[in-house]
């Protein structure tokens, strides 16, 4: 009976919900076919698919029994300590066990969080569905219980981070297609679902500058944003911070507006100025409520950038295609990102020897599950609160039909780049359009979006023209580029099948800037897979070395390194000349810069931490200056 009334409530809420928003959205089965539309062939499309989307959660039928019960074993209070994660155990119980039982965890507990309009004659005649709100994830009854189906028993360990809400778990019967709700749990929460959790560093626009960017539940009418920070050991000093947030309005299709939809709460940007270099800093996150106590996060603590050109060790990590996975099994990314993990306490195991990381696209693949980046930003968060986090843009970010987006599909989702450009902070000019230059010592980075108009003529081609331009190969004489889709090369398999071995028009606009301005390397993500090129400049190697490069730069290097989780990616099996490695396995790039002559290139597998594969670079300023093929600067007779 208690149930009965919780969901006649729950359906109540849906009623009075308002119907203001989304007349012009897709069904959510629309959503799916026009997704497959939109991939390199059947297994592509099959990949691609994000894993959620195989609920049909507006298809939920009521149908609430005695005989299935589903309760919260333990406290209903969550992080009374200060903690922004706990595990929680489920007791299932079900007269009628099939392999098809599931249990969805959502939040809020009411359900309530989005709204679908009506689109079948049935919906349209009787109402908007049901349930129209993903769960956060889910877990089969039967997962590692065999015996389930006979015994009807069984529990489930589900590990819930901080969301800013209440949690309640749903036990479904029907499988993903066809759910029938037959119980609901007790209600659980945070002690303080509105604490200012998941710091992300990142560079600012100048050396001296390191943004702090987090999330939070409180609006600025309820309490001023702020980070308390300074030399460790020494005196703090308080910087205030400026807040966003976006709303279901602000994204452009489903499942972002319908069943994806959830709120992001608030997310606060502080910048950390007159920074002094090569020094440890620590900080901790504040909110000043109107009573005027202070809620306060947990310290942490980074080490500032060096002073551009400073000669010192300077060690960056970079990799695309992270996507995310869950700690407690729940499949909604079980198969779909099974190496981020991997990555993730790889680099979080080595942290003391990064100083910085370059995510350069898809970063939890949310596709329009709004839940998601929530779950990502607390999975890298011991890697963010460290070190500056730099991230691209890449297609499950921003590409959606009719947005501004350079390619057509619907790969974000609904998303629209939105919650990427205001989750993560990065030093560009308008975070609507992802390009922008950043700084670390004798680095100099140029990061191209390529979900917007890179080809000559446009205004992101003339960016990194001025990018390329401004570095001071003196200073800083290690010269990189970096972008999602790969516009280089890449002996990809479709990419192969389309016959171009890149993203059509790529090199074939931009190998005259790399060349001109002798470009050391160029990275991209978007193929799951680690491939290095030779030097390289017109299809042809430039240089028959494998191991070590010297003397003048006359070719860039290009990287595929889009292992970081997500599924695996195939090569050709075309051998490509320019091609000197080759790697089907997650893993990532790391580039060790000891001074401005000398560099080291490790590519390493996530799953150990080992390198796999390695170069170095030694040359002096004069062969940066050396005139090369397309890469001379004028000269005149005159004395």
């Amino acid at each position: 009976m208690r149930n009965q009334l919780l969901l006649w409530f729950i359906l109540g809420a849906f009623v009075l919900t308002t119907l203001n928003s989304v007349h012009d959205v897709l069904a959510h089965e629309e959503y799916i076919r026009l997704r497959k539309q939109h991939g390199h062939g059947v297994d592509h499309i099959q990949q691609m698919e994000q894993p959620l989307s195989g609920i049909q959660i507006h298809k939920t039928v009521l149908a609430l029994t005695k005989s299935a019960s589903i309760h919260v074993a333990g406290s209903n209070l969550l992080g009374s300590k200060g903690e922004d994660v706990e595990w929680v155990t489920i007791n299932l119980r079900n007269a009628n066990p099939t392999n098809d039982d599931w249990v969805g965890v959502f939040s809020p507990a009411k359900f309530n969080e989005s709204y679908c309009p009506p689109v079948t004659v049935d919906e349209k005649k009787y109402g908007a569905p049901f349930l129209c709100t993903a769960p956060l994830k889910f877990k089969y009854a039967n997962y590692q219980n065999a015996n389930y189906t006979k015994t009807g028993r069984t529990s489930l360990k589900f590990r819930l981070i901080n969301q800013r809400g209440d949690f309640s778990f749903a036990f479904f019967s029907g499988g993903l297609e066809n759910p029938k709700l037959i119980g609901i749990s007790n209600f659980v929460g945070y002690a303080n679902p509105k604490a200012p959790l998941y710091p992300r560093l990142a560079l600012g626009k100048s050396w001296d500058i390191m943004t702090v960017t987090w999330t939070s539940g409180y609006n600025i009418d309820e309490a001023v944003p702020f980070v308390e920070w300074g030399w460790k050991g020494q005196e703090q000093k308080r910087s205030p911070a400026g807040t966003l947030t976006f709303h279901r309005n602000s994204m452009c299709g489903t499942p972002a507006r319908t069943v994806g939809w959830r709120d992001p709460g608030f997310i606060h940007t502080s910048f950390l100025k007159d920074l002094w270099p090569n020094m440890v800093y620590t900080y901790k996150l504040g909110h000043m409520l109107n009573n005027g106590s202070i809620v306060w996060s947990k310290k942490y603590s980074f080490k500032s950038p060096p002073f551009p050109g400073q000669e010192s060790l300077q060690r960056i990590v970079i990799f695309g295609d992270m996507g995310k996975q869950e700690r407690d099994g729940s499949n909604e990314y079980a198969n779909y990102q099974p190496g981020s993990l991997m990555t993730t306490d790889t680099l979080i195991k080595d942290l003391d020897n990064i100083d910085a990381v370059f995510l350069i696209g898809d970063l939890p693949y949310a596709n329009g599950y709004i839940s998601q980046w929530d779950q990502f930003t607390a999975q890298v968060e011991p890697i963010t609160s460290r070190v500056p986090f730099m991230i691209a843009s890449g297609n499950h970010e921003r590409t959606w039909e009719n947005s501004g987006s350079l390619y057509t599909g619907l790969d974000s989702g609904g998303e629209c780049g939105v919650p990427a450009e205001t989750l993560y902070y990065v030093p560009a000019e308008n975070r609507a359009k992802f390009w922008y230059a950043a700084d670390y010592g004798m680095f100099h980075f140029c990061i191209g979006d390529t979900e917007h108009d890179w080809r000559e003529g446009s205004e992101q081609y003339k960016f990194i023209e001025q990018c390329f331009a401004s570095a001071n190969r003196h200073k800083q004489p290690w010269l990189i580029f970096a972008a999602h889709r790969v516009l280089g090369y890449s002996s990809n398999d479709w990419y192969a099948k389309e016959g171009s071995f890149e993203e059509p028009m790529g090199r074939e606009h931009l190998q005259k800037l790399w060349q001109k301005y002798k470009v050391d390397m160029a990275f991209f993500g978007h193929v799951h897979n680690y491939e290095r090129v030779c030097p390289i400049y017109q299809n042809q190697c430039v240089n028959k070395e494998t191991s070590h490069y010297s003397g003048i730069v006359n070719g860039t290097i290009h990287v595929v390194v889009g292992g970081g989780g997500s599924h695996l990616n195939t090569f050709t099996t075309i051998n490509t000349t320019w091609s000197v490695f080759k790697d089907y396995d997650y893993g990532f790039v790391k580039l060790t810069a000891f001074n401005q002559s000398s560099l080291l290139f490790e590519y390493k597998k996530s799953r150990d931490g080992k390198v796999y594969d390695s170069f170095t670079i030694s040359r002096d300023y004069k062969d940066v200056l050396a005139c090369v093929h397309d890469g001379c600067e004028p000269t005149t007779l005159a004395s």
